[in-house]
């Protein structure tokens, strides 16, 4: 069985820097675009990084978080516990359905596009023409769990 990721109060913010502290979302606040500060993130493969924006991803409640991928780069069959929104800031974001990596299965979305996940699909994402970002929304806490074990970019670590 594959490894699993629940981010515990802490974890995500030795694994993530920001700007300026994430926003709470019960206070009026903004992010600009030049404070946004991507830094990598033990559950994702080499080159592709985390922001935190909103909230503690960590903890029950929402959070806003943004996903910068480089070209190239595969995040392998996956799920998460929770729901999810993405929206694509920059670049084209590639998804597919399904517990094995098929390029065949692969939509890809542009700038503007809002795409719904609900919790425990099955999916996979590659940075097939050029780098992407994505915004994710969610209620946490954020959780990422590889189908096969040997996908998981911590498991690599720990050896």
């Amino acid at each position: 069985m594959g490894a699993a990721i629940t981010l515990a109060a802490g974890a995500l913010g030795a694994a993530t820097a920001h700007a300026a502290q994430p926003l709470d979302p019960k206070v009026f606040g903004s992010v600009r675009p030049e404070a946004v500060v991507f830094e990598p993130f033990t559950a994702f493969p080499k080159g592709a990084e985390l922001s935190v924006l909103v909230g503690d991803p960590a903890k029950p409640g929402p959070y806003v978080v943004r996903v910068s991928v480089p070209e190239g780069v595969k995040l392998m069959p996956h799920t998460h516990p929770e729901d999810r929104i993405y929206t694509v800031i920059s670049g084209v974001f590639y998804i597919g359905l399904g517990a094995t990596f098929d390029p065949s299965k692969l939509v890809a979305y542009g700038p503007g596009s809002v795409v719904v996940l609900p919790g425990g699909t099955p999916h996979f994402h590659w940075a097939r023409s050029g780098g992407y970002v994505t915004q994710v929304s969610g209620m946490g806490p954020l959780g990422l769990h590889y189908l096969d074990a040997k996908d998981d970019p911590r498991n690599v670590a720990a050896k």
